[in-house]
């Protein structure tokens, strides 16, 4: 689930867990009226601003109107931009994407680059307008928009019957009856839908019906009708309306997952080639994640199935290190909430916990060896300077610079002028220091005081013979990484072009850039 920030995805996620039947009441994003907050938001930041801090998995069954039964393992990302990285890791992970875009602000600034991550990436998108129950654009000025910006075909699946505002109902394309939608209290349980037939729906929706009718015969003329093989090979989105506070539409959603998304079908290793999801156990670790249980200190692993059979308790091989990793403590995620987990399957996220030795990007595998890309960090735009606020509690501030280190909350730099008490903070935006220093406090009582430093753009060092020349120019200070990687840090990208044009041998590489592939 991808999209801009305050469109909504959260709350989608919610009705989509239940609509599957997996909660029996949906939570609200700030916790109004009384509701608990969603079960994806389960940070306390997130609680208190409402909007998705971190990445969170939930894996649900769901019955199919066909009465097929399929597994959802669904991944609720953050939109800020800010923390691009860790939706980036979730994107390395799926097999398709959820798009939401608002009804009435359209195709926006970190929209634009998720769609273009997908499309380079070659990850099917399925859209979603939503927040059609409030005032907003013509269905068919977003339909143009999406087409003209991001060059896919939209090819919409649902129509909506009434206006951005008035949300009646949609026009279901492909079967030509009406959905209609009762509303319930604040949208905490399960909309009811009544399918109307084509013959009485004008007396059911008036005017709004035919209007849907005519624009969706527009539409089949224009050849925007669904068609699978290009969904498949990206050039073109099918598209649904819904409006997820009020849970309308979101049982069409569901069904189009369960009919359209992709199953998986193995991964493409780091030499390129395909490990099929036959072949014996491999999985990709995306993320790391501590704090999720104030009782228990424990860090969860989440780990995407690649191939073959997972079974609890097997001894895996980390491709990394090459040393055996058991698995006696995997669980199943459903936000903040765990279980047991025995078996699981190509295309599930299993949770690994107490795997201290796990990192964004690692390789699991079972019998036959496999190495699959690793993750790259983008390049940071905002640096800081961290020190304890407590020399007591020196130990606490190193086993906590090390866990965010290790769960890619920020990146974390040293240097021999600055030295271990003193580590810098490397973020892609500054929300990412606020998320580190409420959790030095809060769970690994650490506080710690942040300094910013004057720089804007790093560079990554290629020979090391250039570390000590780097190090006496002005506004620029050269650190190393935890992954091993030099950078060179300078204060504007004026100041960086001017010392590449007065030092051409000194090779300098760029670094992924938020939103590049």
């Amino acid at each position: 689930m991808i999209s801009h920030p305050d469109a909504g995805k959260s709350t989608l996620t919610e009705a989509l867990v239940l609509h599957a039947k997996a909660i029996t009441e949906a939570g609200a994003i700030h916790g109004k009226a009384g509701r608990r907050s969603t079960v994806s938001d389960w940070m306390e930041m997130e609680k208190a601003r409402g909007i998705s801090i971190t990445s969170t998995a939930m894996q649900f069954p769901y019955q199919t109107n066909t009465g097929e039964t399929c597994i959802v393992n669904l991944l609720d990302t953050p939109g800020h931009a800010d923390f691009s990285e860790d939706t980036y890791r979730v994107l390395t992970a799926v097999d398709s994407a959820v798009m939401l875009i608002d009804a009435a602000k359209g195709l926006e600034p970190q929209t634009l680059k998720l769609f273009e991550v997908c499309r380079l990436r070659r990850i099917p998108i399925i859209t979603v307008v939503n927040k059609w129950d409030r005032p907003g654009r013509h269905a068919l000025e977003l339909m143009d928009e999406i087409q003209a910006r991001i060059g896919l075909r939209p090819t919409p699946l649902t129509w909506p019957v009434g206006i951005a505002g008035d949300f009646k109902g949609v026009l279901d394309r492909r079967a030509g009856n009406f959905i209609r939608f009762t509303r319930t209290a604040g949208g905490a349980t399960a909309a009811p839908e009544e399918h109307i037939d084509p013959s009485r729906a004008h007396e059911a929706a008036g005017i709004d019906w035919d209007t849907a009718v005519e624009e969706s015969e527009l539409l089949s003329a224009d050849g925007a009708d669904f068609d699978a093989e290009t969904f498949f090979n990206c050039t073109s989105t099918p598209v649904l309306f819904t409006s997820a506070a009020l849970n309308f539409g979101v049982n069409q959603l569901l069904d189009v997952l369960a009919q359209l998304a992709p199953s998986p079908n193995g991964q493409l290793d780091v030499d390129g080639n395909r490990r099929e999801a036959s072949a014996p156990f491999s999985a990709f670790v995306f993320k790391v994640q501590a704090g999720m249980d104030s009782n228990h200190r424990d860090r969860i692993a989440y780990a995407r199935v690649c191939s073959g059979t997972f079974e609890r308790g097997e001894v895996l091989t980390h491709a990394a290190t090459g040393k055996p990793f058991v698995t006696k403590y995997a669980q199943s995620v459903f936000g903040q909430q765990r279980s047991t987990l025995d078996t699981a399957w190509p295309g599930d996220v299993i949770g690994l916990a107490n795997a201290a030795a796990l990192r964004p990007g690692d390789t699991l595998y079972r019998d036959i060896p496999v190495q699959y890309p690793p993750i790259p960090s983008f390049s940071p735009e905002h640096f800081a300077v961290a020190r304890g606020t407590d020399p007591s509690k020196h130990k606490q501030f190193r086993k906590g610079i090390a866990q965010l280190e290790q769960e890619g909350v920020v990146q974390v730099l040293r240097s021999d002028r600055r030295g271990e008490q003193a580590p810098v903070f490397a973020a892609v935006g500054p929300m990412q220091f606020e998320v580190a220093s409420h959790r030095m406090a809060a769970e690994l009582s650490a506080p710690i005081q942040l300094e910013p430093l004057p720089y804007q753009v790093a560079r990554a060092v290629v020979d090391p013979a250039d570390v000590e020349f780097l190090q006496r120019q002005p506004s620029c200070e050269v650190f190393t990484r935890t992954d091993g990687v030099i950078l060179a840090v300078f204060s504007t990208k004026w100041r960086l072009e001017g010392f590449q044009r007065d030092n051409p041998k000194v090779q300098l590489e760029s670094l992924v850039a938020a939103g590049d592939d």
